[in-house]
């Protein structure tokens, strides 16, 4: 039955507004007035009914999967699951995703093609877990393990996004610190710049420098403003975003933290795949493509090729220096009991703690580091002032 959405005034003229199920514009109204209302608006459900709540977030997309994974392994049948879910509260984006996917189910499609082709932004080892659900018929299982992944890799970004909001914000401090005096500061001994040829270089560069930032402040924002504007777009584009981690991973101290957490969620797409009875290689070939640092991705890809040309997996990993000793022990260990898809997710937990430690460090360095940075700038300024106003008052006697 169609949804409208509905805008109207009770007896006390409150406005309210929400959705109602009716056959058609006027049973909606009829329906309202029913209830003593009175109907100021009425409209499609699928034309305006919702409320935007701007772009899709991942975590709405993880919750309707593990609602979706829920209802199936509580014994739900998947028309009726998915149906439910094209009526659900979500993002509009999901509800419409949900609702074409009913109707192609309806039409004898397969779930996971109707999954592959809905429209919500699925890395494709869920649509291989979801086929590999469908085949062992722990379509549920499947889809609670592709949920718990996503979950997963959206707790590390948001993890690494975390860690860094501290010393972002004491940079922007330090940043700002600096611009206000040479902005408000610096300027008001611009008249010492008379005797510019006396002056020494560190104070001529001073006073110079703060003359010419409140001179051509409105250039400065503009310039910062495009530089941000710049960097927004940079970094939301996936080859420039790969292409930039790449380079931070060969750095000392950031590099073997990006590297760790990237080998840790390698390890653990490949297990959750394993574990659900997709084929080695194809299981290689998709943990590979989720990994973010072009270098990790390539030497993945060899490893790959090995096994294909009929080395084992732990060998192929060792040849190509893909992990650490003890992770080789634990996947040829996993390999020769059978039980690999286990012993991949204590890899992956392994990589996980370390990585955290690593961020942890990094921290550690990155505080000190920004302090002694922007205390150095303020010092060397006003060391710059100093110097100028003692040249002005020995040029004075």
């Amino acid at each position: 039955m169609p949804r409208f959405h509905y805008q109207v005034l009770n007896a006390q003229g409150v406005s309210l507004e929400g959705m109602l199920r009716a056959d058609s514009e006027r049973d909606a109204a009829r329906q309202l007035e029913r209830r003593g209302l009175s109907v100021v608006e009425i409209r499609s459900g699928e034309s305006g009914g919702r409320v935007q709540r701007g772009r899709l977030r991942h975590a709405d997309v993880i919750l309707s999967l593990q609602e979706l994974a829920t209802m199936l392994t509580s014994g739900v049948s998947i028309a009726d699951a998915v149906g439910s879910q094209a009526l659900g509260a979500h993002h509009p984006r999901i509800v419409a995703a949900y609702a074409s996917m009913s109707r192609d189910l309806q039409r004898g499609q397969a779930f996971s093609a109707t999954l592959a082709k809905c429209g919500l932004p699925l890395p494709e080892y869920v649509i291989q877990l979801a086929r590999a659900g469908e085949l062992t018929g722990e379509l549920g299982r499947a889809l609670r393990d592709a949920s718990t992944q996503l979950e997963y890799e959206q707790q590390l970004r948001n993890e690494m996004r975390n860690a860094l909001i501290y010393p972002a914000v004491l940079v922007l401090a330090g940043v700002a610190a600096v611009a206000i005096m040479f902005i408000f500061v610096v300027p008001k001994f611009a008249s010492l710049l008379q005797h510019a040829k006396d002056l020494p270089l560190l104070a001529w560069l001073v006073l110079h420098a703060g003359t010419w930032t409140r001179a051509n402040f409105g250039l400065l924002l503009v310039l910062l403003v495009l530089a941000g504007a710049g960097a927004t777009w940079a970094l939301r584009k996936p080859e420039l975003r790969a292409a930039a981690m790449d380079k931070l991973s060969r750095w000392p101290v950031v590099g073997p933290w990006l590297v760790e957490a990237d080998t840790a969620r390698w390890a653990k797409v490949l297990g959750a795949l394993l574990g659900n009875k997709v084929p080695l290689m194809r299981a290689l070939e998709l943990a590979q493509a989720g990994l973010q640092l072009p270098q990790r991705r390539a030497r993945m890809g060899e490893v790959a090729r090995a096994v294909r040309g009929g080395a084992s997996l732990a060998d192929a990993l060792e040849d190509h220096d893909a992990l650490t000793a003890t992770g080789y022990n634990l996947v040829r260990v996993g390999e020769r009991s059978g039980k690999l898809a286990a012993m991949l997710d204590s890899l992956a937990k392994l990589y996980e703690e370390a990585g955290r430690n690593r961020m942890k460090r990094v921290l550690i360095l990155l505080e000190p580091i920004a302090i002694l940075v922007i205390g150095s700038v303020i010092g060397t300024i006003i060391l710059g002032v100093i110097l100028a106003i003692t040249s002005a008052n020995d040029l004075a006697v």
